[in-house]
């Protein structure tokens, strides 16, 4: 066996074009300002809207809304690395979760919205 040749469970690796890793870095990027908007709507929502009929209603809206940007911001990271790792192979490029993980949490915030809002302010 060559002492050279890298394990069979890591495949070699190359610097990638650095165009791909500035698009990479940038979709991250703007994948993180739609988790800080995220973040930053939450927060405006606990201290700026009215109070709801609901106990607690605008942190029933504002909290979620929070969480899905943590949860935006940490998932656009690992695909980040997921994107660079496989240009450095030189594999295809990983599926994005970011649309469903998106869309299920704005999804999910809406309906909370519709009940709160249904139910009336106070």
């Amino acid at each position: 066996m060559d002492e050279n040749a890298a394990p069979r469970d890591q495949a070699e690796e190359r610097e990638p074009d650095v165009r791909f890793t500035y698009a990479n870095e940038r979709t991250f990027l703007a994948w993180n300002r739609t988790a800080l908007a995220l973040i930053a709507t939450g927060v405006a929502a606990t201290q700026l809207l009215p109070e709801f009929h609901v106990t607690g209603g605008r942190r029933i809206l504002g909290l979620p809304l929070i969480g899905l940007g943590a949860l935006v911001a940490l998932t656009s990271y690992r695909h980040w690395k997921a994107n660079q790792r496989a240009m450095r192979r030189d594999e295809p490029l990983p599926r994005s979760p970011m649309p469903l993980v998106l869309a299920v949490g704005v999804s999910i915030v809406a309906v909370i919205a519709v009940v709160l809002a249904s139910i009336g302010a106070r």
